[in-house]
């Protein structure tokens, strides 16, 4: 059997087993580039593990360290607390000012998942005593989260501007940022209205969000917030790199006795990085058998200039909404953009990337995906639990086609 078709079974396998088996899929991609490559493609071991992106390891081990230090000294869910109250007990202000928080902390450098974590239990209990419609609580929410997750300092937006980087499409950092918030804030304000936010807005009465006083930021928080500061700004301004400034902060934190690092390090989403590395092993292996042109002379023959920007938001957002969208379907399918580009004549390289990265995202709010999965576990058990679950169900698989329609509008 020919190399690449091989390894593009290989991936297939991998993607597949994302979807339906709970196996780190990273791992069992490092084991399958291992044996094709080096076992039916004579290919050497160090070839294989030159596919392994280091410098994307370290920019994900950096950030990860740095904000698991800020959610184990209580930074962010103070900040997240304070904000809240900012709202003054005005009901349907609270559900917007969950989506830009959201947005704003995923932003800052935790992502999308981590954000999620902190915001959707604290969400879903609010929306219970403020009388706040589960579901529409949980589409601010979700929403808001991963409108920030491209973020240049943030895991999914790192992991994506490094493959983008690798394709020739390297700059778009913010452009990925902008059209991915954008495009949630388009849903998440359609699912506002149309799901009550207007009856909301217009109830006269005030509850408070909390009997409990918030303490304000003590020092070690404080801290934190001004090393987080720091490294956006000279990501920003000077130009550092985003993993090295997160380990020099982190060590920082730990030294002047801000956080626990043995603490932090336990925090980190090991699973998730591995998973990434894993697969883009298989993926360098994909390429140095000529299995991508495989991959994009297939979605060619079956697509044109016309069609090719909906077709392909819905079939990313399709995978998606059972796989990892940042792990296993942006890395599988964001490296096909030059030579998908090319078969269509050219002068769409943007508009494919922008597309994946979009349609990938939007259909997380999915109880299939982490993010609504949180959602759901911040709801009281029992029938409501189940009721949020079928909603945001329905919510996430519709956002395949509301994906399409959006990335047509914007890309198109």
């Amino acid at each position: 059997m020919n190399l690449g078709v091989l390894t593009l079974m290989a991936l297939a396998l991998a993607v597949t087993l994302s979807i339906t088996t709970s196996l780190n899929v990273g791992l069992l991609s490092i084991a399958l580039a291992w044996f094709i490559g080096v076992y039916l493609g004579g290919f050497p071991v160090s070839e294989i593990i030159g596919g392994f992106p280091v410098n994307l390891f370290m920019t994900l081990a950096g950030v990860t360290l740095l904000f698991s230090g800020a959610q184990a000294n209580g930074t962010l869910e103070k900040v997240a607390r304070h904000a809240v109250r900012l709202c003054r007990g005005r009901v349907g202000v609270v559900p917007i000012l969950y989506f830009f928080l959201g947005g704003g902390l995923a932003s800052m450098g935790p992502g999308n998942i981590a954000t999620a974590g902190l915001l959707a239990p604290m969400a879903m209990a609010t929306a219970v005593r403020m009388h706040v419609p589960l579901f529409l609580m949980a589409i601010m929410v979700g929403n808001g989260a991963n409108s920030g997750s491209l973020s240049p300092i943030a895991p999914t937006g790192i992991i994506v501007s490094g493959v983008m980087e690798r394709i020739g499409l390297g700059g778009l950092e913010i452009q990925s940022w902008l059209y991915n918030f954008l495009a949630h804030a388009i849903v998440a304000f359609t699912g506002y209205l149309v799901f009550g936010g207007w009856r909301l807005l217009a109830r006269r009465d005030r509850v408070a969000e909390s009997g409990e006083a918030v303490e304000p930021l003590d020092r070690k928080q404080v801290l934190t917030l001004v090393l987080i500061g720091m490294l956006i700004a000279g990501v920003v301004f000077r130009d550092i790199h985003v993993g090295m400034g997160a380990f020099a902060a982190a060590v920082v934190l730990g030294l002047l006795g801000a956080t626990n690092t043995d603490e932090a390090i336990r925090r980190m989403p090991w699973g998730t990085i591995m998973l990434v590395c894993g697969v883009t092993v298989l993926i360098n292996l994909l390429e140095m058998t000529a299995g991508m042109d495989l991959f994009v002379d297939m979605l060619t023959s079956i697509t044109s200039q016309s069609t090719i920007i909906p077709f392909l938001a819905a079939t990313v957002g399709l995978i998606s909404a059972y796989s990892s969208t940042s792990g296993v379907v942006l890395p599988a399918f964001l490296p096909i953009v030059p030579g998908l580009d090319e078969n269509l004549g050219g002068g769409m390289a943007e508009a494919l990337a922008m597309t994946m990265n979009v349609g990938g995202h939007l259909v997380d709010v999915s109880p299939l995906s982490t993010i609504g999965a949180l959602c759901v576990a911040g709801a009281a058990a029992g029938p409501e639990s189940r009721k949020l679950f079928n909603q945001l169900l329905a919510w996430g698989l519709s956002m395949t086609v509301a994906g399409a329609l959006i990335c047509f509008l914007l890309f198109g």
